[in-house]
Order: structure tokens, then C-alpha cells, then sequence
């Protein structure tokens, strides 16, 4: 696999814009972070403030001295000899990426002057693949995160191939198989992308869309049917290192930062439920998301925008098995309506408690139309039985199948004469052909996504454009 830098491009310009030096009362660190209000953070953090739980963040690196992740970094890996060996370093001198959402998801706060991350007692594992990096990089980041106890894996990054290359899929596979939950940033429209990206892709995967100020899909952020959730997206502020901005904080939009959003709530849901596994909590944060777009999974919002406060609280059915793995056949959304065309054929959740509506519809359906139809097929029978004539039983004329004019009343029929054969006891029709689900079953599939590679970016650290492999979503 060839090496490829990591690109660092905003959704809707062409680089990070920096904080103003100087800030007026609305636009400190704390006035700009519009989301927390939105999303309602301040109410969650009174139930949980995400203690207890790991997030490992594959990037460029993540640098520890910054004042709003002191204490909050762990010592952890670097995947090529290019980056920090404990990851404990940014190597992005243009966006300081991974820094960026590190302080999103676990930002320590403290003022107005201060990032406050989602979840800001959870701690940062960082995983660091150096200014560049492999697609074998992005492989052994989420190896290496899963056996070093990544409760949660953040990948604001994309892979610049069409398809997910097998040993990504296998490394993601392993991943969840170890209890991760795995988010990854959809991709942008300003960085070439025009379809969800891998590893947003690869099915089992949180693949994160954004939304602007208002609620409404943010136009920077791509779309499509393996969309699972979408997160605050537009002017998100963060942390970054001296070299990228003076002050310490940059702005900017991009699925990337949405992204780091959902890994800090599903930190606050692990927090909250630290009995839960991966594919419990991962329907206890789809199954509690506001529906957004059309009825049902869309390719903008997927289940709809996050709702931490809903996620830590509402009650959610068990689950024995990842969510967005579930399902071998088309069928109903989440709320019960018909597939339409152009829907999501791929993962999708069976959801029978929460819509109770839902849930009779379809006991009813699984239970009845068998019933029904083999109402209809007696019925059928026994009309048959009565109105079809006898066999003929020679070339008599007359009407096919009656006995000749004159044919002696006494006289026994002939051989074979008398009605139908009766159906066989027990007869009905078969449950239904290998395979059968009930209606409603969700599918499973995912179309191959279809990216391309980011430009190049003026000030672009190593030499040469960048081959197909990792770039960084922001």
C-alpha cells in the first residue's frame, strides 16, 4: 500500500479558520460551542460525565500539553516510525487534527476560555500514524486500539479507494468483535467525496452525517444509504496546537467534528451503562436519536440527530447482536413505513418495543397471514369440491364428464366415476421458502461507496501528491 498524506481540509473552505485572538463575551471558546447547548450537554453531564471510559483517536497524533486535554491523554501508540511513539505528539502542523477532536470528545472545560468536550472525564487513547501514513496504518491503529482497551474508536478519517480495502473490513470486524464501537465520519463534499466513505462504509461501523445551527442537513457533508446518525457539524471550535493557531483554538466544518460528537455521547452512554455491550449501546443511540428527515432511515440524518439526554435515560429493548448488522431482506423503516426506492437496502434495526404501533402491525402480520391463507385455500377446496364434475369416463356424448342419456340410476358408475379426491389431512401451504422473514425484516448490504482522493493543500508536510490511502475528514 502506497503512503498517503493525511489531509486536513474543511468541508466548506479550504482551510481551518482560527479563533479571533480576541473574544467578546459570545465569542469565547465556551459562546462558540453552540452544540453543547443544542444537543443539551449541560443536562447530560448531570447524569454522566463519561468517567470510566477509553477513546481511542487514530490520527495524526494528539498533543498532550494543550491546557484543555492535560491529564486527559494517555500514553499510547504510534503505527510507523514517522509518528510519536505514545501518539502523545500532533504531527499535522496545518489543521492539528487529531488534537481537534480529542478536545471535542474530552475536552477538561473550565471557564469560558476553555474547550468543554462531550465528555470530559472519559480519557483519550491516542493512536498516532505520523504527518504520513498507510492505509496499513489506519489497519494496525484500530488493531492496536481494540487490544489496549478502546471502549469506543474514533475515525475522522477516510480512505481514498472505492472500496473498503478486505484487510480494513477485517481490522473493523476485529474491532467490534472486541466490544469497540467504531464511529467514523461520513466524508465532505468540499474534499471530492460524493458518497459515505469507508471505513464509514464498512457495515457495523456508526457512519456520522452532519446538520447545521438550525437542524437542517448540512450541505458540506455527504450522503447515503449506510448513514447511521447525524451530529452538530457547522462552525464546530476546538483545540489546537501553537503551530496551527496562536490562541490555541481553530474553527471549522466538517463531518470530522461530528463525528468526534457521537464518539464522546456513545462514551457518555458506555459511562452510564458500563454493563452494556457495543451492540447494545449502539441501539441505545439509534433507537433514541430524533427523527429528522422522511419516515424511517434516510441517507441525510440515517436515524436521525443525536439526542444524548434521550440516549442516557429512555428505556431501549435488549438486543443480542450489533444492530447495523442485523437483517437478510428488505423491508419497513424504523417507523413502519413501506421501503421506498433509493433506500437504504443495507444495515438496518428491528425495532418492536419503542413503536408499539410498529410492533402489533407486525405480530399481527407474522401471526395472521398464514392463518388467513389457509382460510382461503380450504375455502377454495371446498368450492372446487362442490362445483367441479366428475371425470368423463368414456366418449359418451352429452356434456363432458355426464353419464350417457339413459344411464340406469341403479347401475354403479363405472370405474374411476365420483367425485374428486379429498385433500390430504393436514394439507395447507408451506410456512414459506428457506430464508423466510417476517414483514418488516430490515435488510443488510452496503453498496460500495464510491470516494475519491483529497487535493493537495498548500504547506502540505512530506513531499509529492498524496496516494490513495488515509486523509483525515474535518
Amino acid at each position: 500500500m502506497g503512503a498517503a498524506v493525511l489531509a486536513f481540509c474543511a468541508a466548506l473552505a479550504p482551510a481551518v479558520t482560527v479563533a479571533p485572538a480576541s473574544a467578546r463575551a459570545a465569542d469565547t471558546v465556551r459562546g462558540l460551542q453552540w452544540y453543547l447547548d443544542y444537543l443539551k450537554i449541560p443536562a447530560a453531564h448531570q447524569i454522566t460525565k463519561g468517567a470510566g471510559v477509553v477513546v481511542a483517536v487514530v490520527d495524526a497524533g494528539v498533543e498532550a500539553s494543550h491546557p484543555d486535554l492535560r491529564g486527559q491523554v494517555l500514553a499510547g501508540h504510534g503505527t510507523n516510525v514517522t509518528a510519536a511513539s505514545d501518539g502523545r505528539r500532533d504531527d499535522d502542523k496545518v489543521k492539528g487534527h487529531g488534537t481537534s477532536m480529542a478536545g471535542i470528545i474530552a475536552g477538561r472545560g473550565g471557564g469560558t476560555t476553555h474547550e468543554l468536550g462531550i465528555a470530559p472525564a472519559a480519557k483519550i487513547l491516542p493512536v498516532s500514524m505520523g504527518a504520513r501514513s498507510s492505509t496499513e496504518d489506519v489497519v494496525l491503529g484500530v488493531r492496536w486500539a481494540a487490544d489496549n482497551g478502546a471502549d469506543v474508536i474514533n475515525l475522522s478519517l477516510r480512505i481514498a479507494q472505492p472500496v473498503a480495502p478486505p484487510e480494513l473490513v477485517d481490522a473493523i470486524n476485529y474491532a467490534l468483535s472486541k466490544n469497540a464501537v467504531v464511529v467514523a465520519s461520513a466524508g465532505n463534499i468540499e474534499q471530492g467525496d460524493r458518497e459515505v466513505t469507508a471505513p464509514a462504509n464498512i457495515p457495523g461501523v456508526v457512519a456520522v452525517t452532519g446538520f447545521d445551527k438550525r437542524g437542517g442537513f448540512f450541505a458540506g457533508s455527504v450522503q447515503g444509504p449506510e448513514t447511521v446518525i447525524a451530529s452538530p457539524m457547522e462552525s464546530i471550535i476546538a483545540p489546537a496546537p501553537k503551530v496551527v493557531s496562536p490562541n490555541g483554538y481553530s474553527l471549522s466544518s466538517g463531518t470530522s467534528s461530528a463525528g468526534a460528537i457521537i464518539s464522546g455521547v456513545v462514551a457518555l452512554i458506555r459511562a452510564k451503562y458500563p454493563k452494556l455491550d457495543a451492540p447494545n449501546v449502539i441501539s441505545r443511540l439509534i433507537e433514541t436519536a430524533r427523527e429528522a428527515g422522511p419516515a424511517g432511515r434516510d441517507p441525510q440524518f440515517g436515524f436521525g440527530r443525536v439526542d444524548p439526554v434521550a440516549a442516557l435515560t429512555r428505556s431501549v429493548p435488549a438486543v443480542t447482536a450489533n444492530p447495523l448488522l442485523k437483517g437478510e431482506a428488505a423491508g419497513p423503516t424504523r417507523s413502519g413505513g413501506a421501503a421506498r426506492p433509493g433506500d437504504d437496502d443495507g444495515p438496518a434495526v428491528e425495532f418492536g418495543v419503542t413503536n408499539k404501533a410498529g410492533a402489533i402491525v407486525q405480530v399481527g402480520l407474522c401471526v395472521g397471514v398464514p392463518i388467513i391463507g389457509l382460510i382461503v385455500l380450504f375455502v377454495v377446496l371446498r368450492r372446487r369440491r362442490r362445483r367441479t364434475p366428475p371425470a368423463a369416463v368414456g366418449p359418451y356424448p352429452g356434456a363432458p364428464g355426464m353419464p350417457p342419456p339413459g344411464w340406469p340410476a341403479t347401475q354403479p358408475p363405472p370405474a374411476g366415476y365420483g367425485p374428486p379426491q379429498q385433500p390430504v389431512p393436514g394439507y395447507g401451504p408451506p410456512p414459506g421458502p428457506p430464508g423466510y422473514r417476517p414483514p418488516g425484516y430490515p435488510a443488510q448490504g452496503h453498496p460500495p461507496a464510491q470516494t475519491a482522493p483529497a487535493p493537495g493543500t498548500s504547506g502540505w508536510p512530506g513531499s509529492g501528491p498524496p496516494s490513495p490511502g488515509p486523509h483525515q475528514q474535518q
